[in-house]
Formats: structure tokens, C-alpha cells, sequence
């Protein structure tokens, strides 16, 4: 079989499986909840309120079906694409609360992964193209460091030491509560005040952005570090880098031009999986730096028991990991020859 048609039943094979995968998410999700102790009616209403007036609301919400019909009728909204109705949101629908918070978790991993990749990737190239001296010695303690400290912990520090003793950086939110944001076209702030022309609130944006980007992006810069350093160790010592060095070309030429370009192939899917893993959901830092997120209103409505709520978000990100999983296996295989399917 040519390597083409290989390809094409590969990637055939991953569409056909994702809408189980997709399926098996879901399902999970669904046990999950209703495996947790805790009642929605007391959370909603409250622990005092007559037992009455709970069952009538447990019935309206369907509640009191048994868990096979509750689960049939979950997956009969989820084919209409009907993710649900918050039951703490005074009848949201799910879809509005995704597209009200969902840009702000785009623009929160967009920066904090620009901010890892700069970091991560610079330290790793320069401690595998020094190695065995002080700065490879350095390189491996970073990655060590900042895959090891809990990112709520050194969001907290920043913000003890950037924005309450230094006062830098404010301490959450998006933009200041007193000002009026940029015109929603995208969600994202900066990229919407760029658009209006206005590079204040962009300035602004960026201000409040800045804090709990960076926190996400160093933490996450060990991983690719680690990645970074160790591939291109490997492969520096390849036979073609040997062969190159021997024909007199720069060990610039030779670290950039053919050793960066191998090594940059595991990163490609790492970045994939984390940025699909990030925009699922930087909960942590969501939460840590009260920056209003889907990250942030899915840790809300886990704290209220709204079933719906959390069902309808975890199948978003269920789709956003299925899809970006499917694309990086694509990519890969273009990029990479040697890849077999």
C-alpha cells in the first residue's frame, strides 16, 4: 500500500472513531455527576428549603426520572446539538454561557503558549547546544522547577508579590470594572481593540492579560524545554549532523538549518495537545487569578451541581481535544516522512 492511500485509510479510521470517543466522554461525564454526593435542589434553593418544594423542582428539571431515561434524554439534546440549559444561570442556555466565556479562555492559553514556547524553546536549544557545562546544568533544572510547583500556588505568589506589594499588575479581570471594554467582534479583547483602532484598550488588555499569561506560560515552558533539549541532544549526534560538520558547514547553520527542524517535530505535538488541553479548560488559573473564563464558570457550576452546565462544557472540550488530536496525527504525517500508518 503507497504511502497516500496509507494515509488516507489512517486518517479515515480517526474520523470514524472520534464521534465514539466523543461518546465515551460524554457518558463518563454523565455517570460522573450523578455518581458525586450532593443534591442540585439543596443547591439551588438551599438546604432549608421545604422538602416540596425540592421534589417540584427536581421534577421540572427531570431529575426524578430514573438515570437510564435522564441519560436518553441527555443524549437525544446532544444530536440536536442542544447542549442543555443552565440551572443556576436563570435558564441560560449552555451554547450562550460557551460563547460568552470562551474567549476569554482562547485569549488566556494563546498568550500563556506564546509565552511557554519563547521561554521553553530558547532555553532548550541553548542548553542541548552547550551540553555537559553550567547552562545544560540549568536547563535541566528549569524543566525539573517548573513542572514541579503547582501552578494555583505560583499564581498566588505572582499576585502577592506583582500586584499587592508591587502593585504592577491588577489582580483579575479581564478589564478594569470602572472602564467600558472594547466592542465585542472576536471576544478577545486585545484583538478587538486592534480593530477599533483604540491601542489604549488594547495597552489595557494587555495589562491585565500579562500577569496570569506569564504565570500559565513559565510553568508550561519546562515542558518544552524538556522536549526541546533532549531531541536535539539526539539529534546533534545524528550521522547527517556528523556528515555535516565534516564538510566545514557553521555549527549555526547546522544546529538551525537541519538539527531544529527533527527535533521540532515532537514539540509540534505536544503544543497541539497542550494548547487543545489549555482551551479545555486552564481551570487553575482561571480560578487562581478570577480571570472569567470557561475554566472559571465550569469550576462555578461543579461548586452548584448544575448537571447541565458542566455536561454541556465538558462535551465542548471533548470536541476541541477529539478534533485538535485528529489534526496533530495529520500533521505529523505530512511533516514526517519516516511516519508509517
Amino acid at each position: 500500500m503507497s504511502r497516500a492511500k496509507a494515509l488516507q485509510y489512517y486518517i479515515l479510521n480517526r474520523l470514524l472513531l472520534a464521534p465514539l470517543m466523543l461518546w465515551a466522554i460524554t457518558t463518563l461525564v454523565f455517570l460522573l455527576l450523578r455518581a458525586t454526593p450532593g443534591d442540585p435542589a439543596d443547591a439551588i434553593l438551599g438546604n432549608r428549603a421545604p422538602e416540596a418544594q425540592k421534589e417540584a423542582l427536581r421534577q421540572s428539571l427531570g431529575l426524578s426520572n430514573s438515570l437510564w431515561i435522564q441519560y436518553l434524554d441527555y443524549l437525544k439534546m446532544l444530536l440536536h446539538l442542544d447542549l442543555g440549559t443552565s440551572l443556576t444561570s436563570q435558564g441560560l442556555p449552555v451554547l450562550d454561557i460557551v460563547r460568552q466565556h470562551f474567549p476569554a479562555t482562547v485569549e488566556l492559553t494563546f498568550f500563556g503558549m506564546t509565552v511557554a514556547l519563547l521561554i521553553g524553546v530558547s532555553i532548550g536549544i541553548f542548553s542541548a547546544s552547550h551540553p555537559n557545562t553550567v547552562f545544560d546544568a540549568f536547563g535541566r533544572l528549569f524543566g525539573i522547577i517548573t513542572y514541579a510547583i503547582p501552578l494555583f500556588w505560583m499564581g498566588m505568589v505572582f499576585q502577592l508579590i506583582f500586584s499587592v506589594q508591587l502593585g504592577w499588575f491588577p489582580g483579575g479581570t479581564r478589564f478594569p470594572i470602572n472602564a467600558t471594554p472594547p466592542p465585542t467582534f472576536t471576544g478577545l479583547y486585545t484583538l478587538d481593540s486592534l480593530f477599533n483602532g483604540n491601542f489604549e484598550q488594547f495597552t489595557t488588555s494587555v495589562h491585565h492579560l500579562a500577569l496570569p499569561a506569564f504565570s500559565l506560560g513559565l510553568l508550561l515552558s519546562g515542558i518544552f524545554e524538556r522536549i526541546v533539549r533532549v531531541n536535539l541532544k539526539q539529534t546533534l549526534k545524528a550521522d547527517y549532523v556528523e556528515a555535516a560538520r565534516a564538510r566545514g558547514i557553521p555549527e549555526r547553520k547546522i544546529l538551525f538549518s537541519h538539527a531544529l527542524k527533527n527535533a521540532m517535530i515532537p514539540v509540534i505535538t505536544v503544543l497541539g495537545l497542550t494548547f487543545a488541553a489549555l482551551l479545555g479548560g486552564a481551570v487553575l488559573t482561571e480560578v487562581t487569578f478570577s480571570w472569567p473564563g470557561l475554566g472559571q464558570r465550569l469550576y462555578e457550576a461543579i461548586s452548584l451541581r448544575d448537571y447541565p452546565t458542566v455536561q454541556g462544557i465538558m462535551v465542548f472540550f471533548g470536541v476541541i481535544v477529539v478534533t485538535v488530536s485528529i489534526l496533530i496525527d495529520i500533521v505529523n504525517a505530512l511533516i514526517d516522512p519516516r511516519i508509517r500508518y
